[in-house]
């Protein structure tokens, strides 16, 4: 009679940590305590930890039993479950000094304390119930594929314009081209279109500021530098990246459902082949012979 129970408890344990919707639960409860806790609440400090220490704990137990169901290189081969792994082996060493009484008085347990900042990425399960979330990165990766030289022309010309850029105003606005490195992060600014009009206002009020102010002249050769700067960057620049990796995720979407077209089409002149054999049995009288044997 035990051994019975003990097996009706462990399957119904086994199908509640295989359920997906249970699991999708705790991950938004867990999500849930994650953004109360920061909010650095010191009342309920101690009640949100010990509830994530629990989701964490039963995170654990799941990650054992589809192990175990499923076997542990099947378990593996999908990327989603090595990332849950990884998440419960960085979330385990805070979970550990939690659940030993007065372990900081033997060990020094505060660098382990820093993995909890990995708990936030268990968001990212949440990715993983999306409908068609595979398609949707399949399609990605290739359109990364497919535009990957165009972004490093991108960010080449970028590097280009910035060292030029330090040239130009290194000595007026240090603060913004003062180096090639901050230079850059300003011209990036500039390519990506929001805000770009601040900069050589910005640029005209530190040069002012450091008693080197521009000449009328010098105002319309900088702000003629900056117009170039967009519309070769912001407009052309930003615009062929975007369309080349829109048409990639096209493109692959396309390739999907000309897939599934030619299975169609496989299918469909199967069900032409089979009517055909079906008619030819008919005329040859074979169907009634079929039926005599079967009687």
């Amino acid at each position: 009679m035990n051994q019975e129970v003990n097996l009706k408890s462990r399957y119904y344990i086994k199908n509640l940590f295989l359920n997906d919707r249970i699991i999708l639960m705790l991950i938004s409860v867990n999500a849930i305590i994650i953004f109360f806790q920061g909010f650095n609440i010191n009342t309920y400090e101690k009640i949100l930890t010990s509830i994530d220490d629990v989701l964490t704990a039963l995170f654990f137990i799941e990650m054992i039993v589809k192990a175990s169901h499923y076997g542990w290189r099947e378990y593996l081969r999908s990327g989603w479950n090595r990332f849950d792994v990884i998440l419960i082996v960085l979330s385990m060493p805070s979970l550990v000094a939690h659940l030993i009484p007065h372990i900081e008085q033997y060990v020094n347990v505060s660098y382990l304390l820093v993995f909890r900042v990995f708990r936030v990425f268990k968001f990212f399960r949440f990715v993983q119930f999306f409908p068609q979330v595979e398609h949707i990165f399949r399609s990605a990766q290739k359109a990364l594929s497919a535009s990957f030289m165009v972004l490093v022309g991108f960010f080449v010309v970028i590097f280009i314009m910035a060292i030029l850029s330090t040239f130009f105003f290194q000595d007026s606005a240090p603060k913004l081209f003062g180096n090639p490195l901050t230079a850059y992060y300003t011209t990036f600014q500039v390519f990506t279109v929001e805000g770009w009009n601040a900069i050589p206002d910005a640029l005209t009020a530190e040069a002012e500021a450091n008693g080197k102010a521009f000449s009328t002249f010098q105002i319309f050769f900088l702000r003629g530098y900056f117009i170039l700067l967009f519309i070769v960057g912001g407009i052309f620049g930003l615009s062929i990246v975007n369309s080349i990796f829109v048409d990639a995720m096209i493109s692959d979407h396309d390739e999907t459902e000309q897939q599934f077209e030619e299975v169609e089409k496989k299918l469909n002149s199967m069900d032409d082949k089979i009517d055909k054999l079906l008619s030819i049995i008919d005329k040859n009288g074979l169907s009634d012979q079929m039926k005599d044997l079967d009687k």
